[in-house]
């Protein structure tokens, strides 16, 4: 258990099958918060975002979001240049001011001016978008109204990141140990605890063929719009599942850890909702993709010290039999990635 726990890297495969919905984190190195150096697919990912560029105009698709520009045209204010080329003379500016509705439709209908819409209000885009307007502006009236250069534009942009960041705090845990319905000990209650928790799980069973991760790298890289859908039902089926399992009177013994599945779940549930929004609100991803590795691994730290304390309990469920599948999870999970690799 120990060396595991030392050990843990999570990788990017997830079964949704009969099992559950929850994910086969492949245990390539054993259970452990990620070091950032290992978090390769969320790094990837982040870069992704950070650097596409749909219509190849020198205009990052988020940095489009924030001018209300369109990704997908090269000169969207038909100015005779590309949409960077005119963002770095200051000929545009970010449009995040107007007080628009909170639903970006696809594909992207225009405004009055003939625009896309700006960043949706309350979106953390939005809010980046506003504070970088004041940023940018008050740059360009201490540089004497001139254009700003690439340095003082990063350095622009880098201020209104910070200062995002330091008014972003992450959403409480969905429950705390007061909320519990701790019951029961024992073999017996252990047992039954199990096919209820697994029967739970079951109803709430994805019809999804690859991660989360994946789906939204597909959106990302692949401009795959039907990625999209399939990241709001995988969120929809964390959260149920984690709802429902709060639900369920828990033995002594599976308190602390139960705890620990239902938050990581309904974080996971929360963060997956952030990877529907890429397009409509891409920092957000951003950010969400930050909380990913660790909200997977205490999803993965749960269930293998679950699995550890069935075993402790001298408690057996064979393959087939109710509450095996929840109890014997990453187990199976092992057993397969080790196959995989024979």
């Amino acid at each position: 258990m120990g060396q595991i726990l030392r050990n843990w890297r999570i990788g990017a495969a997830v079964i949704f099958s009969v099992v559950s919905i929850i994910g086969a984190y492949m245990l390539a190195r054993g259970v452990r918060t990620p070091q950032v150096a290992e978090a390769s697919a969320e790094s990837a990912l982040l870069q992704a975002i950070a650097t596409k560029d749909t219509d190849g105009d020198g205009l990052p698709d988020w940095e489009e979001a924030l001018y209300g520009t369109d990704p997908r045209v090269t000169d969207t204010l038909k100015l005779g240049m590309q949409d960077g080329e005119a963002v770095a003379r200051g000929l545009i500016v970010p449009k995040a001011i107007a007080d628009i509705p909170l639903v970006t439709p696809s594909p992207v209908s225009l405004d009055s001016d003939g625009l896309p819409p700006p960043p949706a209000e309350g979106t953390l885009t939005a809010a980046f978008a506003k504070n970088f307007f004041t940023l940018f502006m008050a740059a360009k009236e201490a540089n004497g109204g001139g254009d700003l250069s690439e340095a003082q534009m990063s350095e622009v942009a880098n201020q209104a990141l910070n200062s995002l960041a330091s008014t972003v705090t992450v959403a409480p845990d969905y429950k705390s140990a007061k909320d519990i319905n701790v019951s029961g000990s024992g073999a017996d209650a252990l047992t039954s605890f199990a096919v209820q928790a697994e029967a739970v799980l079951l109803k709430n069973t994805i019809n999804a063929t690859t991660s989360e991760l994946n789906y939204l790298k597909s959106a990302v890289m692949n401009n795959d719009t039907t990625a999209i859908p399939h990241l709001a039902s995988i969120a929809k089926g964390y959260r149920d599942s984690a709802v429902g399992l709060s639900m369920l009177a828990v033995p002594q013994e599976l308190a602390a850890d139960h705890l620990l599945l239902i938050n990581a779940m309904m974080r996971v549930s929360e963060v997956t909702n952030d990877f529907a929004r890429v397009t409509e609100d891409p920092l957000a991803t951003m950010l969400a993709l930050q909380l990913y590795p660790q909200a997977v691994s205490n999803l993965g730290t749960a269930f293998i010290h679950i699995g550890q304390i069935y075993k402790t309990a001298g408690i057996t469920l064979p393959t087939g039999t109710p509450g095996a599948s929840f109890v014997n999870l990453i187990e199976n999970l092992v057993a397969k990635q080790a196959a995989k690799k024979q």
